[in-house]
């Protein structure tokens, strides 16, 4: 019940911040248009947000055939955590990273890209998925998923305002409701943050419940302590041409080469993670301890 209810107060967060922001950039005929954009992109976040995140980055589904590694160790995960198996993708694209997505675990994906490939060994590359099948049996992924599509839509919002000032769309009366010129430039400044305040709020917690877990279903939290370490050197020199409203579901921040990205970044420091996992002592999950004791046990 929990998930469901954040997941149903994400969407109205969102719906409301959309409505309010419609309402400045067009009075009464904004906020009918803000309705009913909010209305389709909660459809659409919830059926479709998946399919969405993966078709951003060109992300290919592989079979076991194409990667016996990466579709073995995401097998075995599975099987280890009591879950069903997810589709596995990789982004072309050099810079390291990872993320988890779908609307359940019946309907998950999880998508590395070549460059995380390259750079991981298998201890590592375990790490770092069982870093995102901890996402999907905490059910963190709808979330991340709709706060990606939803946050987008804020910045469409967002992008119509300024591109109102430039060609002088908006009215300066307040015939409709709305607050003429003022309301676009706060629109314009205020949706981006709003968006991105969301995301933080979202993602931050659950990056650190998601290492903690992670580690305890790999059996030790090194494999992951080293993979963020080496994220971290890795993602700087490659950055990843990464949507800013996606930020916050990917196991590093794809932004971090910006100050103001540093500034209000979606994910707690990586510092941070790193000595949380290296001072975790982990028991290696045995054959007596059955998934769903193990996972009992994390909610504890």
């Amino acid at each position: 019940m929990g998930n469901w209810f954040r997941t149903a107060l994400l969407l109205g967060v969102m719906t409301m911040l959309m409505v309010f922001f419609g309402d400045l950039f067009g009075g009464k005929s904004g906020m009918i248009f803000a309705f009913i954009l909010a209305m389709g992109m909660n459809f659409f976040s919830y059926w479709f947000s998946d399919k969405i995140v993966l078709s951003m980055y060109n992300a290919e589904e592989i079979t076991p055939s194409d990667n016996p590694e990466l579709y073995g160790i995401v097998q075995e995960l599975a099987s280890r955590a009591n879950l069903p198996m997810p589709r596995v993708y990789v982004i072309p694209e050099q810079s390291p990273n990872a993320f988890a997505t779908g609307r359940n675990p019946e309907h998950s994906a999880v998508a590395v890209t070549e460059g995380l490939l390259q750079i991981m060994d298998r201890e590592e590359l375990k790490g770092v998925l069982a870093h995102e099948m901890s996402h999907i049996k905490n059910r963190d992924i709808l979330i991340g998923s709709i706060a990606a599509t939803m946050a987008g839509a804020i910045m469409i919002l967002a992008n119509m305002a300024r591109w109102s000032l430039f060609f002088g769309g908006m009215r300066d009366d307040e015939d409709d409701g709305g607050l003429g010129i003022l309301g676009v430039i706060v629109m314009a400044i205020i949706a981006p943050i709003a968006a991105l305040i969301i995301q933080m709020a979202i993602s931050r917690s659950r990056e650190y419940l998601a290492d903690e877990t992670g580690a305890k279903l790999a059996g030790t939290p090194l494999g992951l302590a080293n993979a963020l370490e080496k994220l971290a050197l890795y993602s700087r020199k490659v950055p990843l041409n990464a949507n800013p409203a996606t930020a916050h579901m990917f196991i590093v921040n794809p932004l971090s080469g910006s100050s103001i990205a540093n500034l209000f970044s979606t994910h707690p420091p990586i510092e941070e993670r790193i000595a949380r996992l290296r001072g975790m002592k982990v028991k290696p999950l045995s054959k007596a301890n059955t998934a769903e004791s193990f996972w009992r046990g994390l909610e504890e």
